[in-house]
């Protein structure tokens, strides 16, 4: 009896511990559009962003397949809305054209959810965690998502703005900008315990040769002195793709680089002018091992990490012996040569979701993400010159 009710402490300590989480998301998720309007929350700002309802909808949609009928064995509470809520049977394109709950049903049905997940979880408890962590990190990521568009349309917050365009802390000497990291291996990915992602898994050993990284993301100044220097016009920095995504843009540089604080990461870089950027400073963009092997090493120093997602020339790929959990379209589905990865988190990311081992990935043609760019340069190259170079265009 005794080690019954043990047991059944430690279930009501889980269930606690996994009410807090989705109270702590849900609480992000409404300070985040408290202060829109219902027609701000229903307008469609781009093609290839949501209108900020249908991701309320979706955020319950999603708990209540995973919590409420996956794991403690409901029916669903609105079946009628599984598809218009599957991000991929209702892709981005359409999700403005299409008829879905409004502002103030989509918050009664958020509601409704949460309720029936709350007495899932204490008639069945949390089986091994795995899911409801998931669940709780799915909206988090989704009030990312929103920030996305929140920027686009200009309806950001004050404090959020304050955040994004916040200025790197004081740098180090300037023959001190660059790190050297030695050749060897490490061990890369999520460690067996703990929740982590299908893709960041199995943790593995991945070797590097050494190569010197940038202890900061470039900053704005970085990025504006790069246009005024003629980089957008500048064919021989450009792949064949990346000049061909430029000659299509309506700016050649996304407007927040310049008008934001000139000591503050830059953001709103797309892979391509990220690879440029690189290429006008003789250096290229890190792998993923390097970025990794850098932000995890012990004292190594890297500033600015978390401030915007950083551009690796990896593509998304599963690490060796992969094996998809618990669905294969959190990540399979993206794996091959179109998508690349992006590390380290951003502003808007929550420090529940942001860490070293942490995987995003994006297209390369993509800017309304909050990514910016770190570069590297091989140990071999010389460095003293270069070191220089980079500093003019501090």
């Amino acid at each position: 009896m005794a080690t019954d009710a043990l047991d059944s402490s430690r279930a009501s300590a889980g269930v606690a511990q996994v009410l807090d989480g989705l109270e702590y998301a849900r609480a992000r998720t409404f300070a985040l559009v408290a202060h829109l309007q219902d027609e701000q929350l229903e307008r469609v700002y781009s093609p290839i962003m949501s209108p900020l309802v249908w991701d309320l909808g979706h955020i319950a949609a999603y708990e209540d397949l995973w919590i409420a009928h996956r794991l403690g064995g409901q029916p669903l509470l609105r079946p009628d809305l599984a598809a218009l809520y599957d991000a991929f049977e209702t892709p981005r394109a359409v999700r403005g054209e299409i008829e879905t709950l409004g502002p103030d049903e989509a918050r009664d049905y958020m509601a409704e959810v949460r309720a029936r997940c709350a007495q899932a979880l204490a008639a069945e408890g949390t089986g091994d965690g795995t899911v409801c962590e998931m669940v709780i990190r799915h909206e988090l990521q989704h009030g990312e998502t929103m920030r996305q568009a929140m920027t686009i349309a200009g309806l950001l917050g004050e404090a959020e703005a304050t955040a994004r365009d916040r200025p790197l802390s004081a740098e180090a000497p300037t023959a001190d900008a660059w790190l050297t990291i030695p050749a060897g291996p490490f061990s890369m990915g999520a460690e067996v315990d703990g929740f982590a992602y299908d893709n960041e898994r199995p943790l593995h050993e991945a070797h590097t040769e050494s190569y010197r990284i940038a202890r900061h993301p470039a900053r704005n100044a970085e990025l504006v002195d790069f246009a005024e220097r003629g980089g957008y016009r500048r064919r021989e920095l450009w792949s064949d793709a990346g000049w061909d995504w430029l000659s299509k843009q309506e700016h050649e540089q996304h407007p927040a680089i310049a008008a934001g604080d000139p000591q503050a990461p830059a953001c709103h870089l797309s892979w391509f002018e990220a690879e440029a950027f690189a290429r006008a400073n003789e250096a290229r963009l890190p792998n993923e091992a390097e970025w990794e092997k850098a932000a995890t090493l012990q004292g190594s120093g890297l500033q600015g990490v978390g401030r915007v997602w950083e551009w690796t020339q990896s593509t998304f790929h599963g690490y060796p012996g992969f094996v998809a959990h618990p669905y294969r379209e959190y990540s399979e589905v993206f794996f091959g040569e179109d998508y690349r990865v992006l590390r380290g988190g951003s502003w808007a990311t929550d420090p529940r979701v942001a860490n070293a081992r942490f995987r995003n990935w994006d297209l390369p043609q993509r800017r309304q993400i909050f990514a910016g760019v770190r570069l590297v340069r091989d140990e071999s190259r010389g460095g003293a010159d270069e070191a220089r170079r980079h500093d003019d265009l501090r």
